[in-house]
């Protein structure tokens, strides 16, 4: 029937993600979401990638909305779908990624009536809201488009999140008169107030040796950034901060925030800007990381204020606009130390040569990628022991949207991520690479979504670091629990026959001799593929990761 004759809350709700800009959406369809997924079939405007999970589809649309800068959507069904979406919702809510999360919901007449009706989860909305930035409940026709709305106004606004909406199979289908107004609400930036600007501005023009440290807060504040810089200042980043400013930039020290070398750098500098940064605790040494002082802060979420580290003063506003202020107030008026960014370089560089040296065999698989890959690469890390070691510090980035992984700390995500960063990467900047790092024990949680990476065709590099158990696991049994390895050792299948069953591309390397070769050919392969580092075979690496690092206590 043509479309005029039928408008439902779906068609609406399509017509209304369009105008958002929405390219694509992740998801696993079900009776319980169809009419949303029958409006985007017809109308033909938004690519609807389909995931083996609903886990899956999550993290697909988080690590997409992370490498575009652009909402996110996932659709799932209610009751236990919805609830298998909730771990991904914890990760993008850790990393603070603005995604809508569309869930179907049972019959509005049985709704809450604790019929056991089928599919209906008790009080799935609080549920939702304690792992979303919040979640609504569409209760009418007449207001679904309103409460879509809302919902997307409160994922975009800083500090971003995921925000899920449930949304009643009959309401979905009911049809109401064709929208006249399916723009989005207006997304407010909070400007920083003159008198704070000035302020700062006052006490850093003093400073001789100031460093910033920008986190995923400021991934939009790269121009102001890099102004500050050119006055004097020097910039460490956290890993979801990496790229604001090129890695290979010599007056950035990267994502190498608590190494020896660093730390002892930090005791040279003579004031600290924090921009849109939780300062982590693993990241922080649990905030025992001795940083520079003064510390001043500049963040969107008003909690911010004084969290894990007391700071002098606390703007909250928007990065971008508040250090785009701080710069013109600064204008002409630093006069730092010509030593600073030599000695910045030195500690870097320092800091690097550290965790080379811990590699072991592994340098060569750090360098022969940083030769193959160039810059424009998005690299999606899951959590594994290569990751730890090296995965999120010493490949250099150079774009702040290209580093993706899993913030939260949860193992099994990567692939999917890397599958929604490949994705999203195919509608802006087509054959753009997505590198994918996994370790066995993880990637084997969603290996289904395999099947979706070759379904999508997606342009993306599976380098799965296979030891045939969970390392790091290992490694802390070693370290705390007297070497009493259990429950570590995994069958672990033979990837080759399961690539080949779902026509995936795969290659094995037991000798890094042989990588440089086969990474030439799995990078121009056009669709996904998996390269396989057998490390049984390689060998291990020198340096041994236990967890993350922490401040050891003084001797008595």
């Amino acid at each position: 029937m043509p479309e005029n004759h039928t408008h439902t809350v779906g068609d609406a709700i399509a017509a209304f993600l369009e105008e958002c800009g929405v390219k694509t959406a992740f998801g696993v369809i079900s009776i319980h979401n169809m009419p949303i997924l029958d409006a985007f079939a017809r109308r033909g405007r938004i690519r609807f990638v389909p995931a083996r999970g609903e886990a899956g589809a999550t993290n697909m649309a988080d690590a997409c909305a992370r490498t575009s800068g652009e909402l996110g959507v996932c659709l799932t069904s209610t009751g236990t779908a919805a609830g298998n979406a909730a771990g991904a919702l914890v990760e993008a809510l850790t990393a603070g990624t603005p995604l809508l999360h569309l869930t179907g919901q049972i019959e509005s007449q049985y709704l809450d009536r604790d019929l056991a009706y089928i599919h209906e989860a008790p009080d799935q909305l609080a549920t939702l809201k304690s792992v979303s930035k919040t979640a609504y409940r569409v209760r009418s026709a007449d207001t679904a488009l309103a409460t879509i709305r809302q919902a997307v106004q409160t994922a975009l606004t800083a500090p971003t999140g995921p925000v899920s909406v449930e949304i009643p199979i009959d309401i979905q289908a009911a049809l109401i008169p064709p929208s006249t107004d399916t723009r989005p609400l207006p997304v407010g930036v909070a400007q920083p107030g003159r008198e704070a600007v000035e302020q700062l501005a006052d006490a850093l023009a003093k400073a001789r040796r100031p460093l910033l440290w920008l986190g995923g807060g400021a991934r939009h504040a790269g121009e102001p950034a890099r102004r500050l810089l050119d006055m004097g200042f020097g910039v460490v980043t956290s890993t979801q901060g990496r790229g604001i400013v090129a890695e290979d930039d010599p007056r950035s020290l990267g994502a190498f925030n608590v190494h020896g070398p660093v730390e002892s750098f930090y005791k040279q500098c003579d004031a600290l800007v924090v921009v849109g940064s939780r300062l982590r605790g693993n990241e922080t040494l649990t905030y025992k990381l001795a940083l520079p002082q003064p510390l001043y802060r500049i963040d969107a979420d008003a909690a911010a204020d004084n969290r894990g580290y007391a700071n002098r003063q606390f703007i909250c506003a928007d990065a971008d606009a508040t250090l785009t202020a701080l710069a013109d107030a600064l204008e002409g008026r630093m006069q730092t130390d010509p030593d600073f960014h030599g000695d910045l370089a030195r500690a870097a560089q320092a800091a690097r040569q550290d965790v080379l040296d811990g590699l072991g065999p592994y340098d060569q698989l750090v360098q022969a990628l940083q030769n193959a890959i160039g810059r424009d690469f998005n690299w999606v890390r899951d959590v594994t022991l290569s990751n730890s070691i090296w995965g999120n510090r010493l490949l250099p980035l150079f774009d702040p949207r290209a580093g993706v992984h899993a913030l939260g700390g949860g193992i099994g995500q990567g692939l999917a991520m890397g599958i929604g960063a490949a994705v999203g990467a195919a509608g802006c900047r087509p054959g753009k690479k997505t590198l994918v790092l996994a370790g066995d024990g993880g990637f084997i949680l969603n290996v289904g979504e395999l099947a979706t990476a070759v379904q999508e065709r997606a342009n993306m590099l599976i380098l799965l670091m296979n030891d045939r158990g969970y390392g790091v696991i290992k490694n802390i049994q070693d370290a705390h629990y007297g070497g009493r390895r259990h429950y570590v050792d995994l069958h672990t299948p033979d990837y080759g026959q399961m690539a080949g069953a779902l026509g995936l591309p795969h290659a094995r390397v037991s000798d890094l001799a042989a990588l440089p070769a086969e990474l030439e050919r799995s990078l121009a392969c056009a669709g996904p593929f998996l390269l396989e580092i057998d490390m049984v075979a390689i060998g291990g690496f020198k340096t041994t990761f236990a967890g993350p690092p922490v401040r050891k206590p003084l001797a008595a």
